[in-house]
């Protein structure tokens, strides 16, 4: 499981990228990630390369949906293998997540 993270240029959205597995192994430096980046309007969750997504994970994408304001939170999903996405959408995150 590997972490990349881009920001933009203003700082104002930042890009995770994660490959392998999505589970509590990555947790802490999941969360370093984005708590880093304290101006940060909008993230995107880059799951291109991803193979699976565990249950801690889902819950790691909700602490950083209340990290980016809850309700107000602006978080994407994207590039989502068909197995991964349908994990999130058993999950209804496609409520709570702008899922691409």
């Amino acid at each position: 499981m590997a972490l990349a993270t881009r920001t933009s240029p203003d700082g104002r959205m930042v890009t995770i990228d994660i490959s392998g597995r999505f589970d509590f192994s990555v947790h802490s430096e999941f969360r370093k990630v984005y708590e880093q980046v304290p101006g940060a309007a909008q993230y995107v969750i880059d799951l291109r390369q991803t193979e699976y997504v565990e249950s801690s994970a889902l819950g790691m994408l909700l602490l950083l949906r209340e990290h980016a304001g809850g309700d107000r939170a602006q978080v994407k999903i994207v590039h989502c293998r068909p197995e991964v996405k349908k994990i999130l959408t058993i999950a209804n995150f496609h409520q709570l997540f702008q899922l691409d």
